[in-house]
């Protein structure tokens, strides 16, 4: 796993390698129930430091979007849009959105996890609309 520009802990290893494999997983505090993203050592609700990798459901809602019309890095190029989205089991992720754009405002959208390989070949979590809204 390359993750070139990436500096990679012990803490989110693993969730690239489940990101790897197609079923992106977070930390699920054992105590609590929380999911936690992104990955640490314990809980920012309880602060446990039990816990237990879980596959996300793969649905989630747009919180706040933005096209970005500027160029920053090379595998984005202008306009790329940014979403920012709550997954089902709670944690608010950002990602892009891929495939068709909603119209207006994309605030309340269902969305789902895909995977897109970047040019080293490495899986990056997207997101697409949902077929149907949650």
């Amino acid at each position: 796993m390359a993750y070139s520009r990436a500096v990679l802990s012990m803490y989110d290893l693993p969730m690239w390698e489940t990101i790897r494999d197609r079923r992106w997983s977070l930390q699920r505090c054992d105590k609590c129930g929380q999911y936690r993203y992104p990955p640490a050592p314990n809980c920012p609700n309880c602060l446990s430091f039990e816990s237990t990798w879980q596959p996300l459901s793969g649905r989630g809602t747009i919180l706040s979007w933005v096209v970005f019309h500027r160029q920053y890095l090379p595998e984005y190029p202008a306009p790329y849009n940014v979403v920012a989205v709550q997954l089902a089991e709670g944690p608010i992720v950002i990602s892009n959105l891929i495939g068709e754009e909603p119209q207006g405002s994309w605030i309340g959208r269902g969305v789902r996890i895909c995977y897109e390989a970047d040019a080293e070949g490495n899986l990056l979590p997207k997101m697409e609309l949902a077929e149907t809204e949650a």
